[in-house]
């Protein structure tokens, strides 16, 4: 039987804390080539507007959520999220575990990667989900939930992967 999952706590929630924005020390920035992604580490990390802790706190993201890195200055990391928000945030908030993020109100899991699979499991959106494989299968993604539910998604379901 098929296992349904729901997103129970917003990957996002909104600051209203002000703080202004301190001496940058110049940096060398690098830029990134290709399409590079990370996750969040901690249970919870703040997205800012400026690479500094004293910048305005925008928003926070949760556990596992996908960021798609544009610009990396060492310590901080200029990062476009699933929405397209582009933010700064710290490096030690994020890991080079991949993660996707369910991009559809209804998408499944299937046990192959073939749409006549059996169905594994159901999800709503905002669901963090790890990926297990970074290449595609004629479109399908290995991905693994949290609850140890191990199959393939549709590319085109999810968002954080090339």
């Amino acid at each position: 039987m098929a296992q349904k999952f729901i997103h129970k706590n917003t990957a996002v929630y909104g600051l209203g804390f002000v703080f202004f924005v301190g001496f940058l020390a110049p940096v060398s920035i690098q830029t990134c080539q290709a399409l590079e992604y990370r996750s969040v580490a901690p249970p919870k990390a703040v997205m800012l507007d400026a690479p500094s802790v004293n910048a305005n706190k925008l928003y926070i993201v949760g556990q596992g959520y996908p960021v798609e890195v544009i610009v990396n200055l060492g310590d901080w990391l200029k990062v476009r999220d699933q929405q397209g928000g582009i933010n700064w945030i710290d490096l030690k908030s994020l890991t080079t575990k991949r993660t996707v993020l369910v991009t559809l109100n209804h998408a499944e899991i299937k046990q192959a990667a073939d749409e006549t699979s059996p169905l594994l499991a159901s999800l709503d959106k905002d669901v963090v989900l790890d990926l297990l494989e970074s290449s595609t299968k004629n479109g399908w993604l290995k991905v693994g939930h949290r609850d140890g539910i191990n199959g393939y998604i549709l590319n085109t379901s999810v968002w954080g992967a090339n």
